[in-house]
């Protein structure tokens, strides 16, 4: 080949490359959640939440550690929106503390303190040209609510639609983008199935389902009040954030194909499907009450949506807020025995990793860059929004400064959202990674960190400094491409 002939492939190689940008309407962000960064978790009149609860319970977090002070964003918030505007970031998702504005959960007492937290961080953000993301419920229930049943009480939608619109009243005029509740499935899964997050609830084969019901209950009552009494005004958009792993069959056989499809709708469709499409998805509601008829019951443990509210339910979105990590490889089992019955029997499916996807510090979460866009397929093809946004997608270490894994977990995680929006069509209009802070883990406590900005835990100023990775999107943000 002449040299010309180089230089041209070269030359077109390039072009090809610089082509490969983010759309201009794409906006960059990061996220975050109250109780595991805010801290003051007594103070200026808030109450008492599920996660202060639990948290307290000597055993229940790794090294006892709690969000009792965590990033101190309470008191740090402006340094935190400092650091975002540096890195060039046009997005800030972060969640209200319910017991903050409302120590007991109820409208009877309104903290003033709690709301001018809120009020100060949105126009913080909105004076250095960054949009806030603002989610209403990120796992820290009032405990007094609890205290009445918690999710496993149908009432709770009330509770729930009487928070949403004291929120809506006071930040309608500044928040465009809203998200009711993050991870429903974590909810009901980690906390009122498993017992390992808050409030510890060992109830796996019933409380999930009741959990789920309720969950998309207050879903449709916080985005109602907002359809009929505030949209109109304020013309924003609220949806529910959904978690989805990519689950991909062992083999190509259909048996497996099937098991694959039935694990998405027992992960994902218990909690997307009513919102997104209408009533539980049907392998849902067959394999449950077939399940529960051979346990004896003579009602299934799946509870039943009359027709008004699915019909209330149905349609309750107005994007999709989507979390992606990590991957699963899916095959068929045989059905499991009648035992207690569990949600996981229920399902019937065995679920495993690839051995050759990299691990992070957490057990679930690996590598699978692809998966994002297969993810991103899959939506658009079963529930058609018209708009995604990514709310979460990170990788976890354990807190070291030079987090090159971090940096090549996004960099082809990016990468493949780049290709879904580019190649495939999807409308991903924004991405807020998680996290912008080493926060408080759950129940892991400390000792996994997601953020790109390390937090000193050690020192009483919780000092801030950048990773490797901040300084990488920093640049990703002003390319508007991936770079080295």
């Amino acid at each position: 080949m002449t040299r010309f002939g180089l230089v041209i492939i070269a030359v077109a190689f390039y072009g090809a490359s610089a082509e490969k940008v983010f759309p201009d309407s794409f906006k960059f962000g990061a996220a975050g959640a109250s109780y595991q960064i805010e801290g003051a978790w007594n103070e200026d009149g808030k109450g008492p939440n599920i996660w202060d609860t639990f948290a307290h319970i000597p055993g229940k977090i790794k090294n006892n550690s709690t969000g009792d002070v965590a990033c101190d964003s309470y008191h740090k918030y402006k340094e935190d929106v400092a650091i975002l505007k540096d890195l060039g970031v046009k997005l800030y998702r972060f969640s209200i503390s319910w017991s903050r504005i409302m120590p007991d959960g109820t409208p009877y007492n309104i903290n003033q303190a709690g709301i001018d937290y809120y009020v100060n961080l949105v126009h913080e953000l909105i004076d250095n040209g960054i949009e806030p993301v603002v989610t209403l419920y990120h796992w820290d229930l009032p405990q007094h609510l609890e205290d009445l049943g918690g999710w496993l009480n149908p009432r709770i939608a009330d509770y729930f639609g009487d928070y949403a619109r004291v929120v809506y009243k006071t930040l309608g005029p500044y928040v465009k983008y809203w998200i009711t509740i993050n991870e429903p499935s974590t909810t009901c899964n980690a906390g009122y199935g498993q017992g390992a997050h808050a409030p510890g609830k060992d109830l796996i084969g019933d409380g999930i389902y009741l959990c789920a019901q309720n969950n998309a209950r207050a879903h449709a009552k916080a985005y109602r009040i907002y359809e009929t009494e505030f949209k109109q005004q304020y013309g924003g958009k609220v949806t529910i954030n959904v978690p989805i792993a990519m689950y991909y069959p062992k083999t190509t056989s259909s048996l497996d194909a099937e098991a694959a499809e039935r694990t998405f709708e027992f992960n994902v469709g218990l909690y997307a499907n009513a919102i997104f499409k209408s009533n539980w998805p049907q392998v849902v509601i067959d394999r449950v009450a077939n399940r529960s008829k051979l346990e004896g019951y003579s009602f299934s443990r799946l509870p039943e949506f009359s027709q008004e509210e699915i019909e209330y339910i149905s349609g309750t979105y107005d994007y999709f807020a989507l979390n992606m990590y990590t991957s699963n490889i899916v095959e068929y089992a045989d059905e499991g025995e009648i035992s207690t019955p569990t949600i996981w029997l229920d399902q019937g499916t065995i679920t495993s990793a690839d051995p050759s996807w990299p691990k992070s510090a957490s057990s679930w979460l690996n590598s699978d860059p692809p998966g994002i866009r297969h993810v991103l397929n899959k939506v658009q093809e079963k529930y058609n929004p018209s708009e995604i946004v990514i709310t979460e997608n990170g990788w976890s270490d354990t807190g070291e400064l030079d987090d090159q894994k971090r940096i090549t977990y996004y960099k082809e995680y990016m990468s493949n959202i780049l290709d879904a929006i580019l190649e495939d069509g999807i409308n991903v209009t924004g991405y807020t990674l998680w996290s912008l802070l080493d926060n408080f883990e759950w129940a892991e406590g400390f000792t996994q960190r997601f953020g790109i900005i390390q937090v000193d835990f050690d020192s009483p100023s919780r000092t801030r400094t950048y990773k490797s990775s901040a300084h990488w999107y920093k640049r990703v943000i002003q390319a508007r491409a991936i770079v080295d």
